[in-house]
């Protein structure tokens, strides 16, 4: 459970997992350095620190003692004013608040102490004044006259916002290391989402532009393999358009003088209409596999109007004697190849009419945005879990549709068709019985003018 849930959190595209990879393992390692730098600055910091200390408060109190008397109060000033220097006697109830308890601040003070006594003070204020306070000792031969004083240090001097610094350098840093691999990981994602749309390309029947062979090896290698790959399927498609179109005209010859001499060679009729009827079979069988082998026929895409060209298809089938109801709902124009998606319509008439027995019905409206052409049965109906496997060719369902003639391309065409014009072929029972096929398009841009 546990895995699945961190799986979650990770972002879903490459870039943004390589990314977030780069930048937690650049994030370790300034981490681990500020960590080990401060663990090996830190000793010497606070011995110069202390050793700064000590200084200021010897020279001082050398000052002190060495100074004419008269003179001391101006001494004290001039520390005060060109120094930042502050002297102050020194008492046992005086008012002092600690230092702040960090390791080098510890370790100042222990140094401070064994040179200048144990009964050295330290202090973050005093009486309110705050500073780097020290307590300093002039000496005297009778102990009774010893001195103590409080030497105020500007704290800037001695404390230094050193790790503060170093922190925000080190943050500068790191976001421009980051910044650098963000455009390092797009300049590879790059060229792998133009593969990916050219393989949807492909996915679609489509011929995908040619991708760009530029750029790392590695990238460069994987786009000549895809192009490679893509020129072989054209060419493969081409081929096979090609045969299929030579074994029909190789086929269709002889099978029309076979059934102009079945017709004319005075047999019973039942039995002549028997083998013409397998012949006409024979030859829809061999139309459907050339209609499989093309999509669009070098059509471009266009506005098309489903509600004209269901209109369009019902009068054709009206002057055949079969009456098809047509329903528009009302929908705006489809992007599609206007004769590819005629053929894709009569397919589906033609399934219905041939496996529904009855006329089916055509029913134009709108899906969310998108135009949307059903055409409606009363057949048998296809099972929802057959309905993806039912457009695969040469795919038939015996069970659900009981005359086995045909090829099993019929379906499989219509599919290869929407899909090449960036449509969604759908297939779902009807409610009381039958079939819905449904051909869902994209809208056509609208005319600016």
């Amino acid at each position: 459970m546990s895995s699945l849930r961190l799986r979650a959190l990770l972002p879903g595209s490459l870039l943004w997992r390589i990314f977030l990879l780069v930048a937690v393992l650049m994030l370790a390692s300034v981490t681990v350095w500020s960590v080990i730098f401060s663990h090996f600055d830190q000793q010497n910091r606070a011995r110069q620190t202390a050793q700064t200390v000590v200084s200021i408060i010897n020279l001082t109190r050398t000052a002190l003692l060495n100074a004419d008397p008269a003179l001391r109060k101006d001494l004290l000033l001039d520390l005060a004013t060109l120094e930042g220097i502050r002297i102050y006697p020194a008492e046992p109830q005086d008012k002092i608040d600690p230092l702040e308890d960090t390791a080098v601040l510890r370790q100042v003070m222990t140094d401070v102490r064994l040179q200048l006594g144990a009964e050295t003070r330290f202090g973050s204020s005093w009486e309110g004044l705050p500073g780097f306070w020290v307590s300093f000792r002039i000496e005297a031969d009778d102990p009774a006259d010893h001195n103590d004083f409080w030497v105020m240090l500007p704290a800037e001097r001695i404390i230094r916002p050193h790790a503060r610094e170093w922190m925000w350098w080190g943050l500068a840093a790191l976001s421009l290391a980051m910044l650098g691999a963000y455009m390092i990981v797009s300049r590879l994602n790059r060229p792998l989402r133009a593969m990916a749309g050219a393989a949807r390309t492909v996915g679609r029947g489509e011929i995908p532009p040619r991708l760009s062979e530029s750029g790392p090896t590695e990238l460069a290698d994987l786009a000549h393999a895809f192009n490679q790959m893509s020129h072989d399927l054209q060419q493969l498609d081409a081929d096979r358009a090609l045969i299929l179109a030579g074994v029909s005209h190789d086929l269709r010859t002889p099978l029309a003088r076979l059934r102009l001499g079945i017709e004319m060679c005075g047999a019973d009729p039942a039995d002549v209409d028997a083998m013409v009827s397998d012949i006409e079979d024979m030859d829809r069988i061999i139309g459907q596999f050339l209609e499989f082998s093309r999509v669009d026929g070098g059509e471009a895409l266009a506005a098309v109007d489903l509600g004209d060209l269901a209109d369009e298809l019902a009068g054709v089938y009206a002057r055949r004697g079969v009456a098809i109801a047509v329903r528009n709902g009302g929908a705006p124009p489809a992007l599609a190849r206007p004769q590819a998606l005629r053929r894709a319509v009569t397919n589906l008439v033609e399934n219905a009419l041939h496996y529904a027995g009855g006329a089916p019905e055509l029913e134009i409206r709108l899906s969310g945005d998108r135009p949307a052409l059903h055409v409606l049965d009363r057949g048998p109906g296809i099972p929802a879990a057959e309905t993806e496997r039912v457009k695969r060719p040469f795919t038939r369902l015996e069970a659900a549709r009981s005359n086995t003639k045909g090829s099993g391309l019929g379906l499989a065409i219509v599919d290869r068709i929407v899909r090449g014009q960036f449509g969604d072929f759908q297939l779902a029972p009807r409610p009381g019985g039958g079939l819905d096929a449904c051909i869902l398009l994209q809208a056509a841009p609208k005319d600016p003018s």
